[in-house]
């Protein structure tokens, strides 16, 4: 698998419309233990990526995310902001300069992502956020690969897992933001960061999987 600029520009529109489909339902999952807003706030974000993105054409594959995640941080409210800014900084970070990425680097970019979202929000997997959706699926990429299938197979399993991660939040307490107050009545509700981290890594894995 070798990613370029352009297939790099096309996920992030991909995940801007995803997004943008499923804002209301992301907000409904929000409204029954968080603010009622998290849809609305990334598809604001996405918006402001799009619009901007027109600029990003010309540059490296590590300059594209790290403007991503700025423009997340100054345009998505709340907690998820600084969380998905972070997750794209980092990850343009690991491939500052790039023009081209291949597997390795795509899971090295991925990793650096999910450390930057667990350092800036001091969660862990079992937490109830984003990251039961984003670890499984790293991890069963890695495993995937280490035991020496295609990438578009490991990328299929890594979303199953993801997918996996989110059912998973319905069964567990929340630990971490405004859902940690409710304590265990949070239990039986979808936690809406795992589920729009499921969305991105579904929508981005669907792409990868064309270019095989």
């Amino acid at each position: 698998m070798i990613l370029t600029t352009n297939d790099v520009l096309n996920i992030i529109s991909n995940i801007s419309e995803v997004i943008e489909a499923n804002k209301q339902y992301l907000t409904d999952l929000d409204a029954a233990i968080g603010d009622a807003d998290h849809g609305i706030n990334l598809d604001r974000g996405f918006k402001a990526v799009k619009e901007k993105m027109p600029q990003f054409s010309d540059k490296d594959i590590g300059t594209i995310l790290k403007n991503v995640g700025m423009v997340l941080v100054s345009t998505v409210g709340g907690a998820s902001g600084p969380l998905y800014g972070t997750f794209f900084m980092r990850m343009g970070n690991a491939v500052s300069g790039k023009s081209t990425i291949d597997d390795n680097e795509i899971v090295a970019m991925f990793e650096a992502g999910l450390s930057g979202i667990k350092e800036r929000g001091k969660a862990q997997a079992g937490d109830k956020t984003m990251i039961d959706a984003i670890e499984p699926a790293l991890n069963e990429l890695k495993k995937s690969l280490e035991d020496g299938l295609k990438f578009n197979e490991a990328l299929n399993i890594a979303v199953n897992a993801s997918y996996n991660g989110v059912e998973m939040t319905k069964k567990i307490a929340a630990r971490r933001g405004r859902a940690s107050y409710l304590g265990d009545r949070s239990i039986g509700h979808q936690d809406p960061g795992a589920t729009s981290a499921y969305l991105m890594i579904k929508t981005a894995a669907e792409y990868m999987d064309k270019l095989q």
